[in-house]
């Protein structure tokens, strides 16, 4: 399966929100983080849900975390 990558996707989302350490809370930004509207989980499909998740977790995997 080939993942959207850019700046904003779901699966761009997912790494974030973990190297952020932040919650799991599947989301994205069809128009770049913090442009237009973000898409909460229930009005994402099942492969976007499954593109953020695999986002997360392959950050946690690698342990590449924001050091505070």
């Amino acid at each position: 399966m080939m993942l959207d990558r850019e700046h904003g996707s779901p699966f761009d989302r997912g790494g974030a929100d973990s190297y952020y350490q932040r919650p799991f809370d599947p989301h994205y930004w069809p128009s770049g983080t913090g442009n237009g509207f973000r898409i909460e989980m229930c009005e994402m499909t099942a492969k976007e849900i499954v593109a953020y998740t695999r986002g997360y977790n392959q950050n946690e995997e690698a342990g590449n975390f924001k050091v505070y």
